[in-house]
């Protein structure tokens, strides 16, 4: 049975129309990429066929060319479809939180790194500079690393925050291994940071681990 003979509340797009793109399964929103099947299988179950070959929605997303196009129904089209769609929502989140009040909502933060943060292969350690009325002045990626970790030197972080005036700061890095969860070291870096920039009167609102699902965030954990 092809998807048009679903009904009408099950097919992926009628569904996203009517409940919301949040209301669908990895699987479905991918359908819904792909738009068609192959032979005998609906674009739903070529979905899952591929989530379940590369593993999971990230690695999908995050497969280089190569690996991308040797999937089933898949090829450069696709992929310059997926890259584009992948830019445009990260530069949609660089505009917003550029307006100056998108600090107002923690959620649209955490999604705006998450774009930034989540596709890396190895770690990268990045802030956003602040204003004094939590604008965003920039965000850098500061200190690339493996995939195990990413060395950060406090001396560097408090030049760039002098540089552009900041007067607060949002810390953030990815974990490759997709585990959200702080290590010790996360843990000592973030004070130390803390420590040297609380001397030049420049706060630091949030540190957030990127990986899978929720980004940690150490504000709402205490851990600042």
């Amino acid at each position: 049975m092809g998807i048009n003979d679903w009904p009408a509340d099950e097919r992926p797009r009628e569904k996203l129309l009517l409940k919301g793109a949040q209301a669908l399964t990895n699987a479905e929103l991918l359908a819904i990429f792909l738009r068609t099947g192959t032979p005998g299988k609906s674009a739903v179950d070529l979905a899952r066929e591929l989530l379940s070959s590369f593993g999971s929605l990230k690695a999908l997303l995050n497969a280089d060319r190569a690996q991308f196009c040797a999937g089933v129904g898949l090829g450069d089209a696709k992929y310059a479809q997926l890259q584009a769609v992948l830019e445009m929502a990260r530069r949609h989140f660089a505009e917003i939180l550029q307006q100056g009040d998108a600090l107002t909502s923690p959620e649209l933060t955490r999604a705006y790194l998450s774009a930034q943060l989540r596709g890396y292969s190895y770690e990268v350690f990045a802030c956003l500079f602040l204003d004094n009325q939590n604008r965003v002045l920039q965000l850098e990626e500061l200190f690339r690393g493996t995939i195990n970790g990413a060395s950060v030197y406090p001396r560097e972080v408090v030049k760039r925050a002098l540089h552009h005036n900041a007067a607060a700061v949002i810390f953030a890095h990815n974990h490759p291994s997709g585990v959200c969860e702080p290590s010790r070291a996360d843990r000592n870096i973030t004070e130390t940071l803390k420590q040297a920039l609380a001397l030049l009167e420049i706060r630091v609102l949030d540190h957030f681990i990127v990986g899978e699902g929720e980004p940690f965030s150490f504000a709402e954990h205490g851990l600042l």
